[in-house]
């Protein structure tokens, strides 16, 4: 007879041989769930223990960790899996479709506990990085909701999502023949909303709110609760890359005014129709677009030209251009008479949103920028690997804890590769 050991409990040296099971296994040993459990069983007391709280909480971890969209689904893959059941935990038969809904109520009123886990495992990356959140990327993801909408009365029948409003997303752009295009996206929900690390595309804050909210709103409440929970990642990150949904002064002041966090945030047209561009005063020669790009004007010939880039003074809060005629070896018939050879200084307080800590117009605010699709890539693993593309929840308290969840997984994944040498594959749930 063919007899199969079952397997015990894993040290590092054993993941290799693991196979599918491995992430699992690095999910449990690094998910710092200890006071989760601890505070589940002081509720369920002496009762019947058939169900142990850590084996179900282990079984959830399976179920997000295996991508199954449903309950029913992560019930069968234990029923025909032996060696799931023994490493989540079961002694016996898999629980039942209630013994999850109970779980799941009992999950649901301790969120901000999970909202911890996500915090030390932020924290324990810190320490395994050290530059862990040095380039800052924001963005929102919709969350659309399959159930059914609200009815006249708003009443719960189990089947609506009473909590999900609607919501709307416009992108614009322009094609090579200077055509401009435009897209509208509409959806019934919610909106995730995070701050990750740009390099190792990781999350480091998120909040979930209501599909109506302004991504703006949520930005600032977001820096509210960094400064309050994590002020030394706000000390640390030198920039924060994020789209035009994020172009306001108030947010560009206060990165830069309040934690030295140089803005990379992409601007919107607010000028008038046909406005190309406007006199920068005091000089009478400079003129600059809304995008930042400032040029001189040749006093003898009329010629614009686009002024070199000289750095950011910080000691003086100044942007520095220079002649392009000394710089890039022009000839300018006007050099003599002009105004602005010597080159200029721009304040930030010309226009805060226009002029900013990095050179709008400069080489080195593209190569920021384009860090801010560290966050688009997040929010596609949470659709492709983590199951919130297509999914069965209803109610923001649900959707709150289940997308907590999720992010937990992702950073304890990263955790575990990285404890176990495995620092390529630390973005990787398949893998």
């Amino acid at each position: 007879m063919a007899i199969i050991p079952q397997l015990t409990l894993f040290a590092w040296e054993d993941i290799e041989e693991l196979g599918d099971l491995e992430r699992l296994s690095l999910v449990m040993e690094t998910m710092p769930d200890e006071a989760l459990m601890q505070t589940l069983e002081a509720e369920r007391g002496r009762g019947r223990n058939d169900y142990p709280i850590r084996a179900m909480w282990n079984s959830v971890l399976a179920g997000i960790v295996f991508q199954h969209e449903s309950i029913e689904k992560l019930r069968r893959e234990l029923a025909r899996n032996g060696q799931l059941r023994h490493l989540c935990g079961f002694q016996g038969q898999v629980p039942p479709a209630w013994a999850y809904t109970r779980f799941f109520q009992k999950l649901l009123h301790h969120a901000d506990l999970i909202q911890d886990m996500f915090n030390q495992l932020v924290q324990e990356l810190r320490q395994l990085l050290p530059d862990f959140g040095k380039h800052l990327a924001m963005d929102s993801k919709a969350i659309a909701s399959y159930a059914r909408h609200k009815n006249k009365n708003g009443a719960r029948d189990g089947r609506r999502d009473t909590e999900a409003t609607y919501g709307v997303k416009t992108y614009r752009g322009q094609n090579e023949d200077g055509t401009t295009w435009e897209k509208v996206v509409r959806w019934f929900g919610y909106k995730l909303h995070l701050i990750v690390d740009a390099v190792y595309e990781l999350p480091i804050h998120y909040s979930l709110t209501q599909a109506h909210e302004a991504d703006i709103t949520e930005a600032h409440r977001m820096i509210d609760h960094l400064e309050e929970s994590h002020p030394e990642m706000l000390e640390n990150a030198e920039t924060l890359a994020a789209d035009k949904a994020y172009d306001d002064t108030k947010l560009i002041r206060r990165l830069w005014d309040d934690h030295q966090i140089k803005p990379v945030i992409d601007i919107r047209n607010s000028w008038k129709d046909g406005e190309q561009t406007r006199l920068l005063d005091p000089w009478e020669n400079v003129v600059y677009t809304y995008r930042g790009q400032v040029c001189c004007v040749c006093p003898e010939t009329g010629t614009e030209r686009q002024m070199a880039h000289g750095g950011f003074e910080k000691d003086r809060n100044t942007l520095k251009k220079r002649c392009p005629a000394k710089q890039y070896g022009i000839q300018c018939q006007g050099m003599s008479q002009c105004p602005v050879a010597q080159g200029i200084r721009i304040p930030l307080s010309k226009d805060r949103r226009i002029f900013t800590p990095i050179d709008r117009s400069s080489y080195a605010w593209e190569k920021a920028y384009r860090r801010r699709t560290a966050a688009e890539r997040v929010n596609s693993r949470l659709d492709g690997s983590f199951g919130l593309e297509k999914h069965t929840i209803r109610g923001e308290q649900k959707m709150r804890v289940r997308c907590g969840l999720a992010l937990c997984v992702m950073l304890a994944i990263a955790v575990g590769r990285i404890k176990a040498n495995q620092a390529e594959k630390m973005r990787s749930l398949v893998a």
